[in-house]
């Protein structure tokens, strides 16, 4: 069996990935530069400073991870790249490059949806098939997907407001935690006790698929504004376990509620936010047999180009709508997965 080589580019927000898979699903090269430092002064990403340091680590990233797999471009089989949904500029410096790479090393390039790469991040290390039910819980998104096979997908359910992860920064900001908050939150969570506040389960007992944060942070708020009237040194510890347990229990009940209605026991997670530790322990304590959860290693729950250059590789053998021109493949800040019974992907040849 002949190698067919394809790279991934992940430019969609502040993270610069850019990998390398052999055939389906083997990494032969993976690296990330992570802008955490660079915006964390400022509480949360500047988007027209993650563009530019995208433009300056992109080259030379992309050269690495070639050069790692003891391959030129010309090797490359397929060049797979983010077109949406993400930070326009952002995903200009993504795009931009891989079409002029792909033209002059005459290889395809194919444009992948964002939320399809997070589908595919626990592929990479399993052997799930579809159909199965994704939930992609991140900073900007946490939805219930239906995988009915692989280019056809259906939203069971979204957030009426927040993504999870957004609202972990909001909660940590207001509690003076530094940026990024999820992963603070977590760790605090440890030696805290989740039932010291009786925070609300979002949506937990409605009949649908559907997530919401915003009451839940203004709990939080009323809380410690509470506890600062009555002159309280804030318990951060106790808040960050009561927030992280009221947000982990409406993410599971969902799942649940989404493996009741359509008898799909397979989960796939992913996403920054399925690197949480509560959430990672509770989809398989609280399953009691209903489901199984399938989870990307840490490194792969939050963006890269592994989970991109999968994806891609996935919609070539499989077949995509051909783009004639390039205003198909164009970045698309609002990219929808797909729309019913749509593709997730276009391809230049």
């Amino acid at each position: 069996m002949g190698c067919f080589f394809t790279l991934g580019i992940e430019t969609s927000c502040d993270d610069t990935g850019v990998a390398v898979l052999r055939n389906e699903r083997e990494v032969v090269s993976e690296l990330l530069s992570s802008q955490i430092k660079d915006h964390a002064p400022f509480g949360g990403v500047v988007p027209e400073f993650a563009a530019r340091k995208h433009l300056e680590n992109i080259l030379p990233l992309i050269d690495a991870a070639l050069r790692q797999a003891k391959i030129t471009g010309r090797r490359l089989g397929l060049i797979a790249v983010t077109r949406g949904p993400g930070l326009m500029g952002s995903l200009l410096a993504g795009t931009e490059t891989a079409f002029a790479l792909a033209q002059a090393w005459n290889v395809p390039v194919i444009g992948v949806n964002h939320l399809e790469g997070h589908l595919f991040a626990p592929l990479l290390e399993s052997d799930l098939e579809p159909p199965f039910l994704s939930l992609i819980v991140s900073g900007g998104h946490t939805e219930i997907i239906k995988a009915e096979k692989f280019g056809r997908y259906t939203i069971l359910g979204t957030t009426r407001d927040d993504a999870a992860g957004e609202a972990y920064d909001k909660a940590a900001r207001m509690m003076g935690l530094p940026y990024p908050g999820g992963p603070e939150i977590d760790r605090l969570a440890q030696s805290g006790d989740p039932k010291a506040f009786d925070f609300p389960t979002p949506l937990k007992n409605t009949d649908k698929i559907e997530f919401s944060f915003s009451g839940l942070k203004t709990a939080l708020l009323w809380q410690i504004n509470k506890l600062k009237n009555n002159s309280k040194s804030l318990p951060l510890a106790d808040l960050s376990a009561s927030f992280q347990r009221a947000v982990t229990e409406a993410l599971i009940a969902k799942v649940a509620l989404a493996v009741r209605q359509t008898g799909i026991k397979d989960v796939s997670v992913s996403g920054g936010v399925a690197a949480n530790s509560a959430l990672r322990s509770h989809l398989a304590d609280k399953s009691g047999g209903r489901w199984k959860a399938y989870l990307p290693r840490a490194s792969r729950c939050t963006d890269n180009a592994a989970m991109i250059a999968m994806a891609g590789h996935n919609a070539f053998t499989r077949g995509t709508e051909n783009a004639e021109e390039f205003a198909y493949f164009a970045p698309d800040p609002s990219l929808a997965l797909a729309k019913r019974g749509g593709v997730a992907s276009f391809m230049v040849i």
